[in-house]
Parts: C-alpha cells; sequence; structure tokens
C-alpha cells in the first residue's frame, strides 16, 4: 500500500470508519489523519478491539470477589487466587472469522494467541481447552435440495477437520495439553463456525506482570518472530460479517508457528523471573503493534515512541501501514528498566529470537510511529485505546421467540418405540463421544491430568514443586523460606476442575433463560467432579449487532449470565465478545460460551460420571420433569434429531434451587456417600444413564431402572432435559441419608449387569450396553472417515 493514499469517503468506508466516528478522529488529532493513522483507528476502534457495542452492557457482569487479582478489562486476562500465594490465570477468545476462511491456520493461531495472552501475565500455561460449534456433517437421506445440502456438509466436515487439526498441531507441538472442550453441531453455524479458545496457567502472586509502559526513557523493546503481511488488519476482519467474497480475506487470517512461541514463552518466563528487569509486557495479538503501543501507554498513563526502521521485518518494502496492522504471529512488545536493554536482548538472543530496541516511554501521552526522522503516524494513546465511540444499540424481541413460546408440546406425537429414540440420541453427533476430536489432542503432556476428557469435568493436577513454576525464585525472595513460612512448607500440587458449556438452541428460543442455563450447567459439571465453582471467563457470540433482533438476544443472554453468575458467586474475570457471526443466510444461534474454574479442596472428593461396579443405588438428584406446558422437551436434541424442530419454551432455570442442588451434592461427594456423579443435559435422563453406564472405557457397568411411578409423557421422562438434575450412585448405605436430604431424590434403581433397562409404566425397554456404546463411541468417527 502507497503511503500517500487520499483519504476519501470510499477509503474511509473500506475501513470501517463510519462519517460520524471520522469527524470525532479529525477532531481528536485537530487535522485529518493520514492512511497509516486511518488504519490505526480502524482496527483500534472495530468491535473485536474496543467494544463499542457491548461495553454498557458487559458492565452488568459480576467482578468482585476478594479472591480476584486482576481484574475483568484490566489486562490480557483474569487472575484469581487459588490460595498459598499461588493464582490461576484463564481466559477465552474466539477466533471465528479466521477459521471460516482458513480452518487450520484460523484454529491453531486462537490457540496461539490465547496462550501469548496468559504468559504475557506472568504465568505458566498448562492446559489448553476449545468450545467448538459447526453446521451438520450428517447427510440426509432424502430431500428436494440434496446436493446443495450435500455440499453444505462436505463444507462443514472440512472445517471441523481443518480447526481440529489446527488445534491439536498447536496445542501438540507446543507442549501444552489441549484437556477439553465441547462440540456442538447445527445449522445456524452453517458457513460460519465458532472456534473459543481457552487456556490457563498457574503463577506466584508475584510474579504478576502488567501490560503497561512506565519510566519516561524505559527502552521499549520488540521480542519474538518478525513482522510480516499476514494477518493484516485481522481485527477489522474479525468485526464484519462473513460473505460470499470472505475467501478474499485470506491476507487477514494469520500463520503460526508453536516451535517458535515455544521459544518465546520460555523467554519472556525467563526474561519476566529476572528482578525488576521488565516494567511491563503486552502480546501483539489483535491490531498487532498498534495494539501493543497504544494500549501500554495508555494504561502507564504515559507514551511510546517507536521507529519502524528497526522494527525487525521478514519482507521488504512494507510500509508503516503494513507494519502497524500486521498480525504476524508470536510477537510481543516489553518495557524494561532503562539501562538493562542488554539482558533482555541476551536472554532472547540464547532462545535464537529477535530482542530489538524500537523506541523508548515518553512523558508526552503519544503513540509517535516513526520511520527514521520522519513522523508516519502521532495519536493521543489513551483516547486511541480507551475513548473509542460508545453505543447504545436498539433492542427488540425478535417474533420468533414470541412464536415458539407458544409451541404445545401435546401437538408432537409420542414416539412408538422409545429404545430406538435413545439409541438415535446417542448417534446424535452432538451427544456423541467427541474421542475423535480429543485423541488427536496430547491431553496427557505435563503429566498433570487426572480426570481425562470424557467425563462432566477435566480435572488437573498443578504440581507447585515443578521448577519451571518458578518457586525457586520465590522462595529465595522470601529469604529462604517458603510461601507459608517454613522452607518445606509449599504444598505439593493443587486440583482444579474446568469446563465449557452453551446451549446455543436455548438461547436462540429464549436468550435469557438460555445465558442462566449456560452458566448453571458449568457450575454443575464442576460439583459433579468434586469441585467448589470459582470464576468464569466468556466468549459471547452473537450476530450482527445493528439488528436489534440481535442485540435483544445479546442483552438478555448478558443478563442471564450476570444473574447465574451473582447465583453461584462465580464472578466474571474476562473474555471476549465476538459479533457479526452471520453467513449469507442467517446469524448463528446467540452463543454464550461460559468457562468455569473450580477448585478442588481435597483429591479424595475428585468424582467422575460413571458407575463403579455392581450393586451401587442410582439415584436422581432433581425433580424427573418441569412442570410446565413444554415438560421439559422445548429446545430439546430429542424435539430436534426426533421432530426436525427447534421449538418451545425451553427449560426453566431456577437459579435458588440449582444452588441448593449443587451445595447438597458436593455434600455429599466430601461426607463420601457418592461413587458418581453425572449431570443430565442434552439428551435428557435416558442419554445421561446410557453415559453412566458405558463412558468408562470397557469396563462398562449396566441398570436396573424403574421409572413406573411416573405417568407424565414418557419421551418427557425419558429425554426431556429438565434442569439441575444430577445421577448419583451410591453404596447401599448412604441410600437414606441422601433420599432424607430435605431436597427432591428419586431412588432410580441399581447398578449391574451388561444391559440397561428402565422399567415404565407404559412397559419395559432394555438396551445392551455394548450396543449403545459402539454407536456413541463412534458416530463421529464413522462419519468423518
Amino acid at each position: 500500500m502507497k503511503t500517500d493514499v487520499a483519504i476519501t469517503p470510499e477509503v474511509i468506508a473500506k475501513h470501517g470508519i463510519t462519517p460520524e466516528e471520522y469527524e470525532r478522529i479529525k477532531k481528536l488529532l485537530g487535522r485529518d489523519p493520514n492512511i497509516t493513522e486511518l488504519g490505526i483507528f480502524s482496527v483500534m476502534w472495530s468491535e473485536h478491539c474496543s467494544y463499542k457495542n457491548s461495553r454498557p452492557e458487559l458492565k452488568k457482569f459480576p467482578r468482585e470477589a476478594p479472591f480476584i487479582l486482576v481484574k475483568a478489562g484490566e489486562e490480557n486476562a483474569g487472575i484469581v487466587d487459588v490460595g498459598d500465594g499461588w493464582a490461576i490465570a484463564f481466559k477465552i477468545e474466539s477466533h471465528n472469522h479466521p477459521s471460516a476462511v482458513e480452518p487450520f491456520q484460523g484454529a491453531a493461531t486462537g490457540m496461539g494467541g490465547i496462550i501469548r495472552d496468559i504468559f504475557t501475565m506472568g504465568a505458566r500455561p498448562i492446559l489448553g481447552f476449545n468450545s467448538l460449534r459447526f453446521g451438520p456433517i450428517e447427510r440426509k437421506e432424502e430431500g428436494k435440495e440434496k446436493r446443495e445440502e450435500s455440499d453444505q456438509v462436505a463444507q462443514n466436515r472440512h472445517l471441523f477437520t481443518g480447526v481440529v487439526a489446527g488445534i491439536a498441531h498447536y496445542g501438540n507441538c507446543i507442549g501444552i495439553p489441549t484437556v477439553g472442550g465441547e462440540v456442538y453441531f447445527d445449522e445456524s453455524y452453517n458457513g460460519n463456525p465458532l472456534v473459543n479458545a481457552l487456556c490457563l496457567g498457574v503463577l506466584r502472586h508475584e510474579q504478576i506482570k502488567r501490560g503497561c509502559a512506565k519510566g519516561v526513557g524505559n527502552p521499549v523493546i520488540y521480542v519474538g518472530s518478525a513482522t510480516g503481511r499476514d494477518g493484516l488488519a485481522g481485527a477489522a476482519f474479525a468485526s464484519r460479517e462473513l460473505t460470499e467474497e470472505s475467501k478474499e480475506d485470506r491476507p487477514a487470517v494469520q500463520v503460526g508457528d508453536p516451535f517458535m512461541e515455544k521459544l518465546l514463552l520460555e523467554a519472556c518466563l525467563e526474561v519476566m523471573r529476572k528482578d525488576g528487569l521488565v516494567v511491563g509486557i503486552q502480546d501483539m495479538g489483535a491490531a498487532g503493534l498498534t495494539c501493543s503501543t497504544c494500549e501500554t501507554a495508555s494504561r502507564g498513563g504515559t507514551g511510546n515512541e517507536i521507529d519502524l526502521d528497526l522494527v525487525p521485518k521478514r519482507e521488504t518494502g512494507m510500509t508503516p501501514y503494513e507494519i502497524m496492522l500486521s498480525e504476524s504471529q508470536e510477537r510481543m512488545l516489553l518495557v524494561a528498566q532503562k539501562g538493562r536493554e542488554k539482558e533482555v536482548e541476551e536472554i532472547f538472543r540464547k532462545w535464537d529470537l529477535h530482542g530489538v530496541t524500537i523506541g523508548r516511554v515518553t512523558g508526552d501521552g503519544m503513540m509517535r510511529v516513526k520511520v527514521g526522522k520522519k513522523v508516519a503516524a502521532e495519536i493521543p494513546a489513551k483516547q486511541l485505546a480507551e475513548d473509542a465511540p460508545i453505543y447504545h444499540r436498539e433492542a427488540a424481541q425478535p417474533s420468533w421467540e414470541i412464536t415458539n413460546s407458544k409451541f404445545q408440546i401435546s401437538s408432537i406425537p409420542e414416539p412408538k418405540d422409545c429404545a430406538e429414540v435413545l439409541v438415535n440420541l446417542l448417534g446424535s453427533p452432538t451427544i456423541a463421544s467427541k474421542n475423535w476430536v480429543y485423541r488427536q489432542y496430547d491431553h496427557m503432556v505435563q503429566d498433570g491430568t487426572v480426570v481425562l476428557p470424557g467425563s462432566d469435568a477435566v480435572v488437573i493436577r498443578i504440581d507447585l514443586q515443578r521448577p519451571d513454576l518458578g518457586v525457586a525464585a520465590a522462595v529465595s525472595a522470601a529469604g529462604g523460606r517458603g510461601p507459608l513460612g517454613t522452607a518445606d512448607s509449599t504444598p505439593k500440587g493443587k486440583y482444579i476442575a474446568f469446563t465449557t458449556d452453551c446451549n446455543g438452541a436455548y438461547c436462540y428460543l429464549d436468550p435469557f433463560e438460555g445465558g442462566k442455563i449456560a452458566v448453571a450447567e458449568a457450575a454443575r459439571n464442576l460439583v459433579c467432579s468434586g469441585a467448589r465453582p470459582l470464576a468464569v471467563t466468556d466468549c459471547l457470540n452473537f450476530g450482527n449487532p445493528m439488528k436489534p433482533e440481535i442485540f435483544w438476544q445479546f442483552r438478555r443472554c448478558v443478563e442471564g449470565v450476570a444473574e447465574g453468575c451473582e447465583a453461584f458467586d462465580t464472578p466474571v474475570t474476562g473474555g471476549n465478545v465476538s459479533f457479526y457471526n452471520e453467513s449469507p443466510v442467517s446469524a448463528i444461534d446467540p452463543t454464550p460460551v461460559i468457562g468455569m474454574l473450580g477448585l478442588i479442596d481435597d483429591p479424595k472428593n475428585i468424582t467422575t460420571q460413571w458407575f463403579k461396579g455392581s450393586g451401587d443405588a442410582v439415584l436422581l438428584l432433581g425433580e424427573i420433569c418441569e412442570r410446565t406446558p413444554t415438560l421439559g422437551l422445548g429446545g430439546s436434541e430429542y424435539l430436534k434429531r426426533i421432530h426436525k424442530l427447534k421449538t418451545g419454551a425451553p427449560p426453566r432455570m431456577d437459579l435458588p434451587h440449582a444452588k441448593r442442588i449443587h451445595d447438597a451434592c458436593l455434600d455429599f461427594i466430601h461426607r463420601g456417600w457418592v461413587k458418581s456423579a453425572h449431570d443430565c443435559s442434552e439428551g435428557g435422563l435416558a442419554v445421561a444413564l446410557a453415559e453412566c453406564c458405558m463412558s468408562n472405557g470397557d469396563a462398562m457397568v449396566g441398570a436396573g431402572i424403574d421409572l413406573s411411578q411416573f405417568t407424565d409423557r414418557l419421551d418427557a421422562v425419558l429425554f426431556g432435559e429438565t434442569q439441575s438434575r444430577i445421577v448419583l450412585s451410591c453404596g447401599p448405605q448412604h441410600v437414606e441419608e441422601i433420599l432424607h436430604s430435605g431436597l427432591p431424590v428419586t431412588r432410580l434403581g441399581t447398578t449391574g449387569g451388561t444391559s440397561l433397562k428402565i422399567s415404565a409404566f407404559q412397559g419395559a425397554l432394555t438396551w445392551d450396553v455394548a450396543g449403545l456404546r459402539d454407536v456413541w463411541w463412534n458416530t463421529i468417527g464413522r462419519l468423518m472417515d
């Protein structure tokens, strides 16, 4: 791009800047911007970077708690205290648009970016997670538009394959275990998959680093890989709808190198462990050098002056516009103590990385970009980073919500063969085992995974005596004594559980209830694993916020999530908003993904979902069936898969009731009464029972279940998705104690045998567990092979 491009209305519009915003830019600068400055504003004032359409709504989230060390919006990731001087940094971010255009690199660089967000805080990354959404990967056997549908299915499989391969490639190569996540399939994600990547790291309180530029005269140092033309204006690309022409945006998709990031990770942690050397550090993620330069200055209340002639480049003839907007991967901006530049450079040279002083911290509050002695851009840093226009968009309830809420379950015939229905549901890619996905991930590297993918939540043991966590330095700084006051008092390990959850269909039908349910299910999954829910990171995926119906969905989902987080005392530590998730056909279902962290106080409380042996009692904690017109079947996988309908009011979420259920379950686990616990969600009670029988590999355990006392519709009892339900198993000696807990608890039956048998008032249903497992375990693999 030429450096002397005329700023015309067409050029302004191409940069996503409205005429009103352009007038605001001119007033801020006191003049017309040049093309480099216009490009800088286009990325920093994009929705992706500025949250200009979402910020007022995000203030509704609870953010405060005594254990929050770094709050939402303050830095690259939130940090929570987990006791004994230790902390967890974690965050989730979207990489949806890049993955739609280039699935492998889009997903891979999504992982790379979120990993950098964690180690830039001073934390060592210890696990990766993901939440994925795709269009259907099954072909229908009939239909007028069979060829068109077949092409779409092929595209969905291509995206699914590429995204999973990209995540696996980056995580496996860098040596960070990808330990779990979730995958849903729905027509609303055709052409616009959701790829939400999460990373979690561990650090000492005193190791926390901030992304700020302080100390006038301190050097600004560029570290990591060289800058190229890949990823140009990626933040702006992520802030507009996908169209048929989006394939032309391939330059906006970054290219990642996990081996380079591994070097960068180790070099950055080493330089940050040097006492007093690093003043501030910031990832060059969205908006690249632009974002890192202005945000560090803004947070520090200072300015930054850099010289682009000094920036390492891997391509010749790059313009200031291209250098500032490039989103080349594996790069960081570091502010060091003046006079200690050589120490930084030597560390990065040792790791075979660039470590180049490209500028200095100034006291005038300006982000000044020079090429030699010539000024290429000069913008007030704080106004650029923090004063983007804020919009209060119009919201209007969609007509389809009102129409769907009037659906009556009586209009749907009961199935003739409920036994066949269960097999069909277990063969739904949304419900079926995701082993085809997680077998491609190294989920055991670093040797901390205690509960592997496949249960309600993943459990990780953090070895606090690992030398790469910097414990020795922390003990040395404390005068040779351990964090708890004695030389050997450092705990040997901490146990954490993690999950991600969201049902987009619920949010489509009723965004407020859907938001509450997403939080409640995440908390329930942690509780079923023996963990105490602690804090949340969220990734809010929606369509175009300019459309009143979409903004209604966003606002109501946010309000539902906020209410859920208040109910479970799980503050939001940060996350991401991803708007403009629309294909040329339609918007995605609103999908506010919740990532939730839990702590396990004692490893003996770690609990998994599968039955442990014969002779145990099977109990249901919670109601069998909700007393609403849809009987818990609204928005269910049963209604969608068996009756081809996505309609009805979704299940109701009573948050105080859910909290009582969760507290009781944890109490039962802590008392040693519970052998297994499993969240009852998509597919209802029958699917949950089947998963309890068969999800422990070849160690399958059958069960005899008696539901004959319930005279509601059998499909509602078996496949309804009534909320706040947990399937428990326990020894016979603890049954009465649980039954008399004062909560709704039903004794369902007893474990044993090789079959799952359910007796209902209409008759008995029997399935061979091995046959059910074959369908559940192999469905996705067979579709993808």
